[in-house]
């Protein structure tokens, strides 16, 4: 087949110029939704031991208690302190994990999980509106695509591993 358009340029480098540019897209946005994801995340925990307000102390977390008793206001009282304390690891875990581009796949999946599972807790609890105003819905769908994104990436590695060991 000839590589060549009918003004003498050769079609497979325009085509990968322009697959370029869309791939520095793609990075720039994954970067920025990973970045963005797990600053937010690190950003709640922060709040939750005071260090926005500049004060490091455990009432914070006692009030961060209160709030998950009321976000989760279907669960027995005696589960609030253990969700609680959960939630904290894992946003903390998550965020650093979503900031330095680690196992993203999984990553991203688990993010996507915990912030479904606050929005329809926030939604039983307070209504649909509570989750919608914070847009927690949205940063969900977009942990999915980040998952979809990294799985994406993953596939065409492999694909282009195995095609250079096949013609090298």
């Amino acid at each position: 087949m000839n590589q060549y358009s009918e003004d003498g340029r050769d079609t497979k480098m325009i085509g990968m110029r322009g697959r370029t540019r869309t791939t520095d897209w793609e990075r720039a946005g994954v970067l920025y939704a990973r970045v963005a994801l797990g600053a937010a995340f690190l950003s709640a925990v922060a709040s939750r031991f005071g260090l926005w307000d500049k004060t490091l102390d455990l009432k914070h977390f006692a009030n961060f208690i209160d709030y998950a008793a009321e976000v989760n206001s279907f669960l027995p009282r005696a589960v609030i302190p253990y969700v609680a304390v959960g939630a904290t690891v894992c946003e903390t875990s998550l965020g650093i994990l979503l900031i330095l581009g680690l196992w993203s796949r999984w990553v991203s999946l688990a993010s996507a999980a915990l912030l479904a599972m606050f929005g329809t807790a926030m939604a039983i609890s307070f209504g649909p509106k509570s989750p919608m105003d914070y847009s927690v819905f949205s940063a969900s769908g977009a942990a999915v695509l980040l998952a979809l994104g990294a799985s994406r990436q993953k596939n065409e590695q492999s694909f282009d591993r195995g095609v250079g060991e096949e013609s090298g």
